[in-house]
């Protein structure tokens, strides 16, 4: 039978667009649960007749999937109707339930209703597409009452008043989440639930049960069409709230409309809104911006400030008060533009991690209570949660998501999701690191580890004999990696032709022979982007049989690679460039040290090293070519753990080393990804997988600027070649003064950033860092997912393959972008979170004084880098009870932070000596304490 089904879709240039489609209606379209004697059993997975069947309205999936996911939950009938609103209205939602449905140990099945003879619906004239999903839902539920019989209770789970009421007349029996998991009798299960927000009952700050009339906290937010309208008008400004790390009470908004970051000071003035959400904001008064001078750092006691609520005019907003007075400073320092947050145009709510604020148990155990949650994150407020289970999570990291933030409540409300483990436990802790980063560290399914060949694997003899493959097993191929490294996927070759030339070769793992678009490995890799690297260990992108055997370019065994092999003249030039799928075996897999003792040991004259002489002079000049280019060469703060083998405790702590090894090898790389991006850009124009570097904006460069100022440095930024050689001619008597810089200047940059190149114009494809017109991403296709998209427009752009049809498919592809994006950002910040944790548990019993550099002002102290271990931090020259009293002032101009009597200051990169020492200011909330001495 033949059905029309009509729907709506919105186009991505916001056009409303109808859609008809024919569907083929079924009778063999199969209920899934497993004592049926009508059906066939074969995908059933829903089990005993003494269960009862759920059957799930489409809020409660997207509202309640923290709760789906407890394993008391099972037994679950995910109708189709019901899981592709949940595919349009919220993805990630969509790829938990996807993952609750191919999860063998889980009881959840799809059913096609919309197939099914017996309950697809038709449209009616005037019923809303919300009406005519919930009668299909409704239909759906009464089919499997009567295909199952009295056999078993099917129960329509919903929430929606209207829906339960007309369910219930139809005589299908409905039931409202809560009522379910109530009579599950597991009271713990109720603390998952997400809780409706509520504008006018709220309990009170004693965590007591008494509904109070409440008082408004908070203005209301605009409505949707008023911030379209005032961002229209330039009333309003559109950006990311970045809360700042030191001062939860500080943050700013990136506007492009005004080509600067808008302060916005105090909760007040923040509105509800969180870290990362998407905010409208309005401009305050002039009078009433901010100076930088006047910015502060808020110690660990200050996470309780009292709302400064800004009135619904910003002509009546008084005035924020700050800390410490400045009146002394006559100095003229431009303002700031700040605002406050008038709306929230997306929200970046996800689960956090952290603990309970600690409090009495009450009278009795089990009882319903409401708590403080605190996360570790400080930029996150409070949350308030109702729990039944206090006296077990008082000790435990637990996680938690929120519901709502109501105008009259000063906390957010959220839910109990679940304990990770102990406070202090370094698993435990590790664990929240990777939870806070969205990292996904489950084990590999079984489906994903079908996809794999067989072990022990080896090269076969169709491989050496297949045409698209170049036999390249008589090179003197070798690889340089870091001490350990057992996922080698770059290998080297450089051989002195008789012209004098040298043929110089990179080889890259071949990892799409293994991995094939549309696999169940495949869309894995897709979805986690890259592997992550903590202190004491990495979470893969690919199963480890991939990443540490099949395609890991180990020495003395037989590998494939593809490979770009460029003939070079002495003076570096590319006279050709070739691409070939190949088989390498690697003759040497070095450490950098171990490749730079070679290189120093003017003794060792064997052929590896000679080959890695001659590369390494190749790269010099190379390196020297892209920087006379205007490439810059930027620094960064990286630590390197000494990890105890049994304990895993860190046993040192000191700054990563860079040898003329590792720049050798980085420059093949950078070549061979410069190389490759031309290849196929010139064969597929619109959709190749790119990465730029966009140029900061003055704006961005103002606080490096300013520094360079103070310390009588002139720094040109009107390009980046200008910008390197000023950077090249920043130095001064002390040697780490070149590097601080060059570390300040990193941090001043935007963030390097995959597109497709569809998406932008040839002038926007510009990486400003390495001052290269294109580049992108194929030297690491075993912890990185772009590197795998380029492989396969590699291979198409040869002729090897056929594109793979995501290419055609642009808004797929700008998906995939985005995604890589994200997940490249959240590994750097899981790595970042891994070395503060590594550095709390190495200091914790190693109380330390050492030399610091100061790189930031504030009016109540400044922020320390220590050089010795990579370290940053606030140190404080106001106590809370000294605020407002006036002693030091900020001179700007000068970046220097003064006693009011003139006795002492203290000036922008200035060497100061510190204590560190790990310290408990807050329950649970440890921290490295940076103390003047």
């Amino acid at each position: 039978m033949l059905q029309s089904k009509t729907f709506n879709k919105r186009t991505r240039g916001g056009r409303v667009q109808k859609v008809v489609r024919e569907v083929y209606l079924r009778d063999d379209v199969y209920c899934k649960v497993t004592f049926c004697k009508q059906c066939d059993a074969s995908e059933a997975r829903v089990t005993a007749p003494s269960s009862t069947v759920l059957v799930l309205d489409t809020n409660v999936v997207l509202n309640q999937i923290d709760l789906l996911e407890n394993p008391a939950i099972d037994d679950v009938v995910v109708l189709e109707v019901v899981r592709e609103e949940v595919r349009n209205r919220n993805t990630s939602v969509y790829n938990r339930l996807k993952s609750l449905c191919e999860n063998p140990s889980r009881r959840f099945v799809v059913f096609s209703n919309e197939r099914h003879k017996d309950t697809a619906v038709k449209n009616m004239r005037g019923e809303t597409p919300n009406d005519r999903n919930d009668r299909a839902i409704r239909m759906a539920a009464k089919w499997y009452q009567t295909h199952l019989g009295d056999a078993v209770k099917v129960l329509l789970v919903t929430n929606d008043k209207e829906n339960k009421r007309k369910a219930l007349d139809e005589g299908v029996s409905a039931e409202t989440i809560e009522s379910y998991v109530k009579s599950l009798g597991q009271p713990a299960l109720l603390d998952l639930l997400v809780q409706p927000s509520s504008e006018d009952v709220i309990m009170d700050e004693a965590e007591d049960l008494r509904p109070l009339k409440r008082k408004i906290v908070y203005p209301e937010h605009k409505p949707m069409s008023e911030i379209t309208s005032g961002l229209t008008r330039g009333i309003y400004h559109q950006g990311k709230l970045r809360v700042n790390r030191y001062n939860p009470f500080e943050a700013y908004v990136g506007s492009e409309s005004i080509g600067d970051e808008i302060v916005i000071y105090g909760r007040g003035n923040m509105n509800r809104a969180f870290d990362g959400d998407i905010v409208a904001v309005e401009l305050l008064p002039q009078d009433q911006w901010h100076d930088d001078k006047s910015l502060t750092l808020a110690d660990e006691e200050d996470d309780d400030e009292d709302v400064r609520l800004a009135p619904s005019s910003a002509d009546d907003a008084p005035r924020t008060t700050n800390p410490v007075s400045n009146s002394c400073n006559t100095n003229a320092v431009p303002s700031r533009p700040s605002g406050r947050v008038v709306g929230i145009i997306k929200r970046n709510w996800h689960s956090y991690c952290g603990s309970l604020e600690p409090m009495p148990l009450p009278a009795g155990s089990g009882g319903l209570v409401h708590a403080l949650f605190v996360s570790k994150d400080r930029r996150i407020p409070k949350i308030r949660i109702h729990t039944r289970q206090l006296e077990n999570l008082l000790d435990k990291r637990i996680v938690v998501a929120v519901d709502s933030w109501d105008r009259q409540s000063r906390y957010p409300s959220g839910h109990y999701v679940r304990s990770i483990g102990e406070i202090g436990d370094r698993d435990t802790e590790t664990e929240v690191v990777l939870i806070e980063n969205d990292i996904d560290a489950r084990p590999f399914s079984a489906q994903v580890l079908a996809c794999l060949p067989p072990l022990p694997w080896s090269v076969s003899p169709e491989d050496l004999n297949n045409p698209i493959r170049t036999d390249l097993r008589h090179l003197r191929v070798f690889s340089v990696d870091p001490p350990g490294c057992k996922d080698i996927d770059d290998a080297l070759h450089c051989t002195l032709l008789p012209s004098g030339n040298f043929e110089v070769g990179v080889h890259i793992a071949d990892v799409t022979n293994f991995v094939h678009p549309g696999t169940p490995l495949d869309d894995e890799a897709t979805q986690r982007g890259t592997s992550v690297y903590l202190v004491e260990r990495r979470i893969d992108m690919l199963p480890k049989p991939l990443t540490e055997d099949i395609c890991s370019l180990r020495a003395d065994v037989e590998r494939l690679a593809f490979s770009v092999i460029w003939e070079m003249s002495p003076e570096a030039e590319i006279i050709s460039t070739r691409y070939t799928k190949s088989v390498i075996k690697s003759c040497a897999a070095l450490s950098y040290v171990e490749a730079q003792a070679r290189m120093d040991d003017s003794r060792l004259m064997d052929p590896v090293t000679t080959d890695l002489r001659n590369m390494n002079a190749l790269a010099k000049i190379m390196r020297q070519r892209r920087i006379q280019r205007g490439a810059l060469t930027l620094a960064s703060a990286e630590v390197k753990f000494q990890i105890d083998t049994e304990t895993h405790d860190p046993l040192d702590i000191g700054m990563y080393q860079i040898r003329e090894a590792n720049q050798m090898v980085e420059e093949f790389m950078l070549a061979a990804n410069v190389s490759v991006a031309e290849q196929i850009l010139k064969q597929f124009p619109d959709c190749s997988l790119l990465r730029r570097h966009p140029t900061p904006t003055k704006e961005m460069l103002e606080p490096l600027l300013r520094t360079a100022a103070a310390v009588g440095l002139s720094l040109d930024v009107s390009s980046s070649k200008a910008l390197a050689d000023s950077l090249d001619r920043a130095v001064g008597d002390d040697p780490y003064f070149n590097k601080l810089i060059r570390i300040m200047a990193t941090r001043c940059m935007t963030q390097a950033v995959y597109f497709c190149s569809g998406d932008l114009s040839p002038p926007e494809f510009f990486h400003y860092g390495l001052a290269a017109p294109l580049y992108t991403h194929f030297t690491s296709p075993i912890r990185r997912y772009a590197d795998v998209f380029v492989h396969r427009l590699l291979a198409a752009s040869l002729g090897i393959y056929k594109l793979p049809t995501i290419f055609r498919d642009r808004p797929q592809l700008t998906s995939v972008a985005d995604n890589l994006n994200y997940r490249h950002r959240n590994a750097q910040m899981a790595s970042r979170g891994s070395v503060e944790l590594h550095t709390l548990i190495y200091f914790r019993k190693r109380p330390t004084d050492t030399e610091g550099r100061i790189i930031k002002m504030r009016s109540n102290g400044f922020i320390v880098f220590v050089p010795k271990y990579g370290i940053e931090g606030p140190v404080y020259l106001t106590t809370r009870s000294e605020k407002g009293g006036g002693e030091w002032f900020v001179d700007e101009q000068q970046q220097k932070i003064k006693k009011m009597d003139g006795s002492i200051s203290y000036g922008i990169l200035q060497t100061v000596q510190i204590h560190l020492e790990v310290v408990e200011p807050q329950p649970n909330r440890p921290k490295l304490q940076l103390t003047l001495l």
